[in-house]
């Protein structure tokens, strides 16, 4: 059954809107071979993106691997997830994927499991140690097989920015991409949820992967796009909500795809004909509810310099933080304690710095911390 609003997940099908521009540049950056970077804050859609744009490939001497290396925690989980998804993706079933290992990794011995599900994927696990195989013979497997298909291939892998919580991450990222620059038949596409993590990664001269490819910043979605989304999907279900109300929905939460989805459905919840200030007051309520023990985990911890420079950031003060008038209405201590307060929030993607100041990260958390914090 499809769903009137898809949120904390990937969206596709008709939950999907609009990113027309993005889709086909990226959709263009693969074809030709152009290695891709997408950065962004959280809940922008990003997963999302590239999995349209993986729909939309129909080429078929373009192969897509995507793979997500969330929970990997080490060097050596990250190249078993690696060739584990490299392995699947070039093969159509399960006959040829273990002829490629065979032939492409022959010193393992790989285990297979099903699903007791019907018609379910099978699942692969290589095991691969340091005594099997080197890093760079585990990287270069996407472009021996490229070779040997015929075909070309676009690696995707999201939560890259787990490359840099490694033990010993800068060696790992100068071996990845000592490797990966080579590649003739193989381009990438690496995004993550943790925009400072991937902008350290991506955009700091002295990082291997400075300018590894073409960097793209995905921005909202206009309110312009969203309320047409918003209005024909409530009618779809049989309600109706006012154009108003559905561009109030996307002012409310700083048209973050995710809440925006989130909280459209929670306003559809609370309506039986149609939306009124009751519905969308409560709508919002059970938005702040349903992120709030998130929140509090967010802020238990935060010390009270902490919390008043968020206080400061919530009365739309985004710069200035030293001067004398911002320290009387919030104390932060010294220049030095502010630099560290910054770090600190940064580090735990509370706050976001941007070319025209610092602010709130998650504008849901901001409305929960102007409704219990201030």
């Amino acid at each position: 059954m499809e769903k009137a609003f898809v949120y904390g997940m990937s969206v596709g099908g008709n939950n999907f809107t609009d990113r027309i521009e993005e889709t086909k540049r990226i959709k263009l950056d693969f074809e030709n071979g152009v290695n891709v970077i997408l950065i962004s804050p959280r809940r922008m859609g990003k997963t999302s993106l590239i999995k349209k744009v993986i729909s939309e490939i129909d080429d078929p001497m373009l192969k897509i691997v995507y793979m997500d290396i969330y929970d990997c925690r080490s060097e050596y989980d990250f190249y078993n997830r690696f060739a584990e998804t490299i392995m699947k993706s070039t093969g159509n079933h399960l006959e040829q994927v273990m002829e490629n290992i065979k032939r492409f990794l022959v010193r393992i011995s790989p285990k297979i499991s099903f699903s007791p599900e019907p018609n379910s994927e099978f699942s692969v696990s290589l095991g691969i140690t340091p005594k099997d195989y080197s890093p760079e013979e585990i990287l270069n497997l996407p472009e021996r097989i490229a070779k040997e298909q015929g075909v070309r291939l676009v690696v995707c892998i999201d939560e890259f920015q787990q490359i840099g919580e490694f033990t010993d991450s800068l060696t790992i990222q100068k071996r990845l991409r000592g490797v990966w620059q080579h590649h003739q038949n193989v381009s990438y596409c690496f995004f993550g949820s943790k925009k400072h993590l991937m902008e350290n990664i991506f955009q700091n001269r002295r990082m291997p992967f400075y300018q590894f490819g073409e960097m793209l910043h995905l921005k909202c979605i206009p309110t312009e796009y969203w309320v047409p989304f918003i209005c024909s999907r409530f009618e779809k279900y049989g309600k109706k909500i006012t154009e108003e109300y559905a561009g109030r929905i996307c002012q409310v939460v700083k048209n973050y795809s995710s809440y925006v989805q989130q909280l459209a459905w929670n306003v559809m919840a609370e309506t039986e004909k149609e939306v009124s200030e009751e519905c969308f007051e409560e709508g919002l309520r059970a938005l702040l509810e349903q992120n709030s023990s998130l929140f509090i985990q967010q802020t238990e911890g935060l010390t009270t310099y902490q919390l008043n420079f968020i206080r400061l950031l919530c009365k739309d003060i985004h710069s200035g933080f030293t001067t004398q008038a911002v320290s009387e209405i919030y104390p932060l201590g010294s220049k030095s304690n502010i630099d560290r307060i910054k770090k600190s929030l940064v580090d735990k993607e509370i706050i976001a710095i941007e070319k025209d100041g610092i602010f709130l990260a998650d504008s849901v958390f901001e409305l929960w911390f102007k409704r219990e914090m201030m």
